[in-house]
């Protein structure tokens, strides 16, 4: 089990989603250009669950501070949160209310 000190290590972070690209080398997944107070890209398996047009301009919680992988061939600096009941229902976790970039998640 994780202890509260481990929880406190993860920093959390409203990002907007500015743009979307299709993976060049994978069909699952996109690439996304956040500004999260800075901008980052990250790369999600999200593209069986949301067009493009859907996710510009979506508020999304984004993990920070992990370490950059590359995923395929692109580099993620981050990872979005998303709720899934199975491989059928993936749900971004968003904000209900106008919050500034970069804003932090407690």
């Amino acid at each position: 089990m994780a202890s509260f000190e481990d929880f406190k290590k993860i920093e959390l972070k409203v990002g907007e989603i500015k743009e979307v690209k299709d993976h060049p080398k994978a069909d699952k997944l996109y690439v996304l250009r956040v500004d999260t107070g800075e901008e980052r890209t990250l790369v999600a398996g999200i593209r069986n669950h949301y067009s493009k047009d859907d996710l510009i301009g979506k508020k999304i919680i984004v993990v920070v501070n992990l370490e950059e992988k590359e995923l395929r061939g692109v580099k993620s600096q981050g990872m979005l949160l998303a709720a899934s009941d199975d491989e059928e229902s993936v749900v971004l976790l968003t904000v209900d209310k106008d919050i500034k970039n970069g804003s932090g998640i407690s």
